[in-house]
């Protein structure tokens, strides 16, 4: 894992908007399919304990720090998340607008947080487990923000739940998922895949 940094380009490149625009689109018919079945696995988590439905949220966090870990362009991570809430928004779902967008929108906010704390050099696994978790927190913070009814026990378990989910999903496993991409050679036109000798 020596790819921890890398010289800083930050000009866009039409590959890169159009590649992260693509991830962002994935992401976002993903977003919506989860929509659709996640009301049972939610209602179980929470019946364990409530704030414990928060390690389902990985689900809709990973579009920014997979976007961002493959084009390794400032603002990358914001972008391709509010595409893909804006994307699961449009398609309908039970959420609206605040639930979908704003929420996708503070994600990506967090998420782009990480990279920007490196200035945009640092691209390793660290890093993007750190873009996940901060997408957990950015999560955590729109749905205490909007349930203020929450006692403090589920506030502390849905930010527990939501960080743990973050790192997991959008962190390590987005991680892997960049390596296994760059290793077919569908990343060549980017820093990411040039470098996966080096990991």
């Amino acid at each position: 894992m020596t790819e921890a940094v890398a010289k800083a380009n930050y000009k866009w490149r039409v590959v890169d908007i159009v590649v992260a625009a693509i991830i962002a689109v994935a992401s976002g018919v993903i977003f919506w399919g989860w929509d659709i079945v996640c009301s049972a696995p939610l209602a179980l988590f929470e019946g364990v304990t409530p704030g414990f439905e928060g390690l389902l949220n990985g689900f809709w966090l990973f579009a920014g720090p997979l976007a961002a870990i493959i084009v390794r362009k400032p603002g990358t991570a914001l972008f391709a998340e509010t595409l893909a809430a804006f994307l699961e928004l449009t398609l309908g779902n039970q959420w609206g607008v605040g639930g979908s967008l704003t929420v996708g929108i503070i994600q990506g906010l967090g998420a782009e947080i990480a990279f920007a704390v490196f200035a945009w050099k640092k691209w390793n696994i660290g890093t993007t487990i750190l873009s996940g978790a901060l997408a957990g927190v950015g999560c955590w913070a729109y749905y205490w923000a909007t349930n203020p009814g929450w006692n403090g026990l589920r506030v502390t378990w849905y930010l527990v739940g939501s960080i743990i989910s973050g790192v997991v999903i959008a962190g390590v496993v987005v991680w892997y998922l960049s390596r296994a991409l760059a290793a077919t050679g569908a990343l060549e036109r980017f820093e990411s895949g040039r470098s996966k000798a080096r990991v």
